[in-house]
């Protein structure tokens, strides 16, 4: 089976994530920085089969465009041009930073893990496709 891959998009930096073959586990994979985004989604997609893209879509508390929304959108059509093979969901997003660093805590994280915002974003990355896994099970 195809994993599935997905992305918390920054203006600095994008946490990713993908599940395993089996399309079971969401599992934190890196942190690259946003201007190197589409080159690593190129190579990893050259040697890893991914079906699906889940890309957090950031919206306030009130449901309205945060400042990161329009790049993510622009993000959204360079995916689905770059790759058109690839389903390409959006997901919000909203609370994944808070619960990334809740699930941190609860798993012993140091101060100093919970703080590195490279941890967080993957970690965030990770809730956003655990939720897309359970809302869309295989």
């Amino acid at each position: 089976m195809a994993r599935v891959l997905a992305i918390d998009y920054g203006l600095k930096r994008v946490g990713i994530a993908v599940t395993d073959p089996l399309r079971m586990i969401a599992q934190p994979l890196l942190t690259v920085s946003a201007h190197q985004l589409m080159q690593f989604l190129t190579d990893y997609m050259s040697k890893e089969e991914v079906s699906d893209i889940v890309l957090g879509m950031p919206v306030d508390l009130f449901n309205q465009p945060t400042h990161t929304t329009q790049p993510a959108r622009r993000l959204h059509e360079q995916l689905k041009s770059k790759f058109p093979q690839i389903n390409i969901h959006l997901i919000d997003e909203r609370f994944t930073t808070v619960m990334a660093k809740k699930s941190m805590l609860e798993a012993g994280a140091g101060k100093k893990q919970r703080s590195d915002k490279k941890i967080m974003d993957k970690v965030s990355a990770a809730i956003i496709l655990q939720d897309f896994l359970a809302r869309n099970p295989t």
